[in-house]
């Protein structure tokens, strides 16, 4: 990578968690061409930009390999264990126990029924729509994208207290 973006973990950022990314050793085969950090890199500048995966500068690796990458760590749940473990160390570094003692649920958070139709109803619709290929592919993919603009706000707020 040549160009620095906005969306670029510091090296600081990157000591964080590159842990997380080195657990499994590789196992044969081909050596790695690109490394994680220009991977992760290009992951929160698709995040970020809203970009497509294909229109991805070609100051990061391919798209084809940003998007296995990406695809292999949801899968093992890891961006959710980076969340996690941020979360905690921010917690302590402000004087608060590492986990949270109660939480909090409004109607933002939480979806109820809509119009008064019956929840089953609703997921009959919404199986259906699916179904027909109403739904959108990208829909479907921004439950990752939230998970990882927290993941993005943890590492934000880590470097800030630091």
């Amino acid at each position: 990578m040549e160009k620095n973006y906005p969306t670029d973990l510091t090296d600081n950022e990157w000591k964080t968690i590159q842990h997380f990314f080195n657990k499994r050793p590789h196992r044969g085969g081909r050596p790695y061409v690109y490394s994680k950090r220009g991977i992760v890199n290009a992951i929160f500048y698709i995040l970020r930009s809203g970009c497509a995966w294909r229109l991805l500068p070609h100051d990061f690796p391919p798209s084809s390999v940003v998007y296995n990458h990406f695809r292999e760590w949801e899968v093992q749940g890891l961006w959710e264990k980076i969340n996690a473990k941020l979360s905690q160390k921010y917690r302590v570094m402000k004087g608060r126990k590492s986990r949270p003692s109660a939480a909090v649920i409004d109607s933002q958070s939480e979806r109820t029924t809509e119009k008064g139709v019956l929840a089953e109803d609703m997921m009959e619709r919404r199986r259906l729509k699916e179904e027909k290929g109403i739904s959108s592919l990208i829909h479907k993919g921004s439950c990752s994208r939230q998970k990882l603009q927290a993941l993005i706000l943890a590492i934000k707020k880590a470097r800030s207290s630091c």
